[in-house]
C-alpha cells in the first residue's frame, strides 16, 4: 500500500501485499499451540481494489501546520437547506472570517440498526449521505473552498461501524467479538448505536486505510479529522498516515481527535486540545490562574516536533450541546472574545465551530437537527472575530514567533516575535477590573492597537477593564 501512487497499480504493491499477508500467516501459525508442523496455515485473501482516478486537480495551497486555521462545518445546523448545497452559499462568508481549512463534519450515510441518528455511526465509508446531496455535491463543496484558497478535510471514523455496514456480514472477523462469538460495542463506551472494529485484523486495517485513500482521489480532499484517535492503536495510524503521506501530489493535513502523545509520534499534525479547554473553563468558573494556561503549553507540546501543533477551541460539536455555548462558559460576549483573543493567538492553531462567530445564543444539541444557525445575528461578534483572525493570518509572529509570557493569575500578556516583527496580547480574562503591573519589558513601549487603531501606550501599570483586551504589534 505505501508505494501505491494515484491511477497505479505496481508489481511491488502487489508483492508488498503478498509478503504482508504472509507475515500474518506466519503469526498467527506461531500463535496456535495445537497447531502440527504438517497444518498449512490459513492464508488471508488480499483485499483486492482498483485505485480511483484522481478527480480535478489537487489544491496547491494547503498552509503549513502552524499557518492553519479550521472552521467546522455541521451540515445540519448550518443552513436552512442542512445539506451541501447549503455550505457552497457560505463560503465566501468563511474565507471572510479569516481561516484556510475547512473541516467538515461525517458526509457518510448513517445506520439505522440501533441508531440515534449519529453522524458517527457510518454505514457505507465510500458513500455520500443523500441527506447532504451527491458526490457531486461535495465536489462542488471542496472546488469551491479550493478556488477561494482554503482546503477541505473530512472527518473520519476509524475505530467503529454502523451495525447495518455491509462489513458486518461480509467480513464478521474485522470486529472485535465476546467469549460467544457476538459483535460488541467499543468496550465502556456507552456507544451502543456502533459496533468496534478489531485493529488486529490486518486485512481490516488495509480496507479501513484503502477507504481513506479513496476519498483523497475521488473528492480531492485535502485530510481528515480522525475521530476518537485515541482509540485505534497509535501502530494503525502510523500505518495509515505513512500511507496517505504516500500521495504525493497532496499536501494532507491530520488531525487526530485525541490528546494522546504519541499521536505526534504517528505522524499527525495536530493533537486535539482537550485539557486546554477544560483549563479554560476552570479559570472563568472556578477562578484558577490564568498562569496554568503556560504550563499547559508545556504538558500539550510535550511530544510535538517539527511543527507539529494543538488545535485550540472554545466549542465544538460536542461540548457545544454537553456544556453549553462560548457565550455560557466564557462570561458572555465580551469574556468569549477575551477567551477567543488567547485562543487564536498564543500557542497553537485555532478552531471556530459553525455560528461561534455570530455568538449564537444557544445549543446546537445532538443529533444536530433541531435548530439553525441566524448568520445575521451579531455582526459586531462576526467583525471581531475577523478582526482577530485576519490579524492571525497575516502575522508570522503570531503564526510562528517565539512566545514570551509576562501574565498574572488574572492577566494573559505574551509576546510573540520573529524576523524583526513583535505582537503583544494583553487579556483579562475576569470579570473585573484590574489593576496590571507590567513586567520591565514591557513597561514604557508603544504599540499599534490592531483592534482599535492608534497606538497603544505602557508605562508601568494598566487598568484593565472586565473581560478586556489589546493586540498590538512593532
Amino acid at each position: 500500500m505505501n508505494g501505491i501512487k494515484p491511477g497505479n497499480v505496481t508489481n511491488s504493491t502487489t508483492l508488498n501485499k503478498l509478503l504482508l499477508i504472509f507475515a500474518f500467516s506466519c503469526i498467527l501459525g506461531s500463535c496456535s499451540k495445537k497447531q502440527s508442523a504438517s497444518v498449512i496455515p490459513p492464508v488471508i485473501p488480499p483485499v483486492t481494489d482498483t485505485i480511483p482516478v484522481q478527480y480535478g486537480t489537487p489544491f496547491g495551497n494547503m498552509p503549513d501546520r502552524e499557518d492553519a486555521a479550521i472552521y467546522q462545518v455541521n451540515m445540519r445546523a448550518f443552513s436552512l437547506q442542512a445539506n451541501f448545497q447549503g455550505v457552497i452559499a457560505r463560503l465566501d462568508s468563511i474565507k471572510a472570517l479569516g481561516v484556510n481549512i475547512i473541516y467538515l463534519m461525517p458526509v457518510y450515510p448513517v445506520g439505522t440498526v440501533n441508531s440515534v441518528n449519529s453522524p458517527y455511526c457510518v454505514k457505507n465509508y465510500r458513500a455520500v449521505n443523500s441527506e447532504f446531496g451527491t458526490l457531486s455535491d461535495l465536489r462542488a463543496v471542496v472546488d469551491g473552498a479550493h478556488n477561494r484558497n482554503m482546503g477541505v478535510i473530512l472527518d473520519w471514523i476509524a475505530n467503529h461501524t454502523a451495525w447495518d455496514n455491509p462489513w458486518i456480514s461480509s467480513h464478521k472477523s474485522w470486529y472485535l467479538q465476546d467469549g460467544s462469538g457476538h459483535i460488541v460495542s467499543p468496550p465502556g463506551m456507552g456507544w451502543n448505536d456502533v459496533a468496534q472494529l478489531d485493529f488486529t485484523n490486518a486485512s481490516m486495517r488495509l480496507e479501513m486505510i484503502k477507504n481513506m485513500k479513496y476519498w483523497v482521489l475521488t473528492a480531492n480532499v485535502d485530510g481528515f479529522r480522525c475521530d476518537y484517535a485515541d482509540g485505534p492503536p497509535v501502530d494503525f495510524w502510523k500505518q495509515a498516515i505513512d500511507t496517505l503521506r504516500n500521495i504525493t501530489t497532496h499536501k494532507l493535513l491530520l488531525l487526530a481527535e485525541g490528546k494522546r502523545d504519541a499521536n505526534f509520534t504517528a505522524g499527525f499534525d495536530y493533537n486535539f486540545g482537550f485539557s486546554y479547554y477544560g483549563l479554560m473553563k476552570t479559570i472563568f468558573n472556578s477562578n484558577n490562574s490564568v498562569m496554568l494556561i503556560s504550563t499547559m503549553n508545556n504538558i500539550e507540546f510535550s511530544n510535538a516536533t517539527n511543527g507539529q501543533q494543538v488545535v485550540r477551541y472554545l466549542t465544538n460539536h460536542d461540548v457545544n450541546g454537553s456544556d453549553g455555548t462560548p457565550l455560557d462558559l466564557f462570561g458572555g460576549k465580551s469574556g468569549s472574545m477575551a477567551a477567543f483573543v488567547v485562543t487564536a493567538c498564543m500557542k497553537g492553531v485555532p478552531m471556530v465551530y459553525n455560528g461561534q462567530e455570530v455568538g449564537t445564543p444557544f445549543r446546537i444539541v445532538f443529533p444536530f437537527t433541531g435548530a439553525k444557525i441566524n448568520w445575521t445575528l451579531n455582526p459586531a461578534i462576526t467583525a471581531e472575530y475577523e478582526k482577530i483572525l485576519l490579524f492571525r493570518k497575516n502575522s508570522a509572529a503570531v503564526r510562528r514567533g517565539l512566545l514570551s509570557t509576562y501574565g498574572s493569575a488574572d492577566i494573559c500578556a505574551f509576546t510573540k516575535e520573529v524576523a524583526g516583527e513583535k505582537v503583544l496580547v494583553l487579556s483579562n480574562l475576569r470579570n473585573s477590573a484590574i489593576n496590571f503591573a507590567l513586567p520591565f519589558p514591557l513597561t514604557n513601549t508603544s504599540w499599534t492597537d490592531v483592534i482599535n487603531g492608534g497606538t497603544i501606550t505602557l508605562s508601568t501599570q494598566l487598568v484593565m477593564q472586565p473581560y478586556s483586551y489589546l493586540i498590538g504589534k512593532q
